[in-house]
């Protein structure tokens, strides 16, 4: 493999197996060292893209506000009640 980070070489897992078993824990690495497979968007990036997206949210909608509010409180008002709905169908939990 080059030193160019966009070379692909196909391991199976057998093989990769073997590797991690022979090589040895206590070796340090290099002060130059490169992440394994970066994006090659990002010059200086220190994790793969795959490893960790980048985080989104979901858009808060009135209806969506109102529908997760409801949902928890019929869920808090069914606990104090003393029913249990674990199970979908709520039955006294005693």
């Amino acid at each position: 493999m080059t030193g160019d980070t966009r070379d692909v070489l196909e391991i199976d897992d057998d093989e990769l197996a073997a590797m991690a078993l022979a090589a040895d824990p206590e070796v340090e690495l290099d002060a130059d060292a490169v992440p394994f497979l970066p994006d090659p968007t990002d010059g200086d990036a220190l994790l793969p893209a795959w490893y960790m997206p980048a985080p989104r949210s979901f858009r808060r909608t009135p209806g969506r506000t109102v529908a997760a509010v409801s949902f928890v409180v019929a869920l808090v008002a069914l606990n104090a009640a003393g029913l249990c709905v674990t199970y979908g169908l709520p039955e006294i939990a005693w």
